[in-house]
């Protein structure tokens, strides 16, 4: 039988939907008990159990990182290739260990393309810290190339890195999450606004398909991972004001994307942690299939 001709004789997989009660894995969570306002208010944002962060000896990554420690997470693990983590990440990962001294930081160089490097990775995390309950996806490239001058390898590379990577990471942390006690927990993706529309005046069409597949991708795990208990969400940032988008190259494009922005500028590091702790916590515990425009209003118009 032809490949085509095999295709009438297929049977599909069908996804499972919770049934919602106190027994499934998406139960709502128990009434906080504490009658002190104050107490309330830090246990509806406490971020607890296993914080992994890919990409994490990036800017973002580590402001991202900061708040969950400041939100009382404990356990943080920071995955990013070895050359990153050397260079960039070294200082900013042992200030982080000085702040927060009772809370147990492990860097882990890992390069998300690699999917038996990956799976590595969360073993290892599995058999230090023995639960996987938030990922962060902050790995990611970005390139400004012609589409007409963009050869195959460029392509490939940016949606490898960016799609590829984000999934085989939330693959292979969701396979933990699904068998520990209790089941579930959060994962969130970096997509971004040129995932909603295309930016100006850089061309980027490797970029902003990698980004809107981030989106489809975050609803998609959302429908089917939610029996388990797994929340799938995205943050989708406007134009940040990191070492990525500095330098008198960048002035004209800078200035560009300021007066197409209702805010009139770039985002802050920082602006992104209030949505990051908002989905690592309880106060996050009904949203799944999310996806949060941090963008100053850019995609307004």
């Amino acid at each position: 039988m032809s490949d085509r001709a095999s295709l009438s004789a297929r049977s599909i997989p069908f996804m499972n939907l919770s049934d919602g009660t106190s027994a499934s894995a998406t139960a709502p969570p128990p009434p906080l008990l504490s009658r002190d306002p104050r107490e309330r208010a830090l246990e509806r944002f406490a971020v607890k159990g296993t914080t992994v962060i890919t990409g994490g000896a990036g800017t973002l990554a580590l402001s991202a990182a900061r708040a969950v420690l400041e939100h009382g997470a404990v356990k943080l693990a920071l995955l990013d290739l070895l050359s990153t983590l050397e260079t960039c990440g070294d200082a900013a990962i042992r200030r982080l260990q000085t702040d927060f001294p009772s809370a147990d930081i492990k860097s882990i160089p890992v390069d998300v393309t690699d999917v038996e490097g990956v799976n590595h990775a969360f073993s290892t995390i599995v058999k230090h810290f023995e639960t996987i309950d938030n990922l962060l996806c902050f790995a990611g490239i970005v390139g400004c190339v012609h589409a007409l001058e963009m050869t195959p390898a460029q392509w490939r590379r940016t949606l490898d890195v960016n799609t590829t990577g984000s999934f085989l990471c939330a693959q292979a942390a969701a396979k933990h999450m699904v068998n520990q006690t209790p089941p579930g927990g959060s994962i969130v993706f970096t997509a971004s606004i040129s995932g909603h529309r295309v930016n100006f005046p850089q061309p980027q069409v490797a970029y902003n398909v990698s980004k809107a597949a981030i989106i489809a991708l975050k609803s998609s795990l959302a429908a089917e991972w939610a029996v388990h208990g797994i929340r799938v969400n995205s943050l989708s940032p406007g134009y940040m004001d990191t070492i990525l988008n500095e330098g008198e190259g960048l002035e004209e494009a800078r200035g560009v994307w300021a007066r197409h922005n209702p805010m009139g500028r770039m985002g802050a590091v920082g602006e992104l942690d209030g949505v990051v702790v908002l989905l690592c916590s309880r106060a996050g515990s009904y949203i799944t299939g999310a996806d949060y425009l941090v963008d100053g209003g850019s995609t307004v118009f």
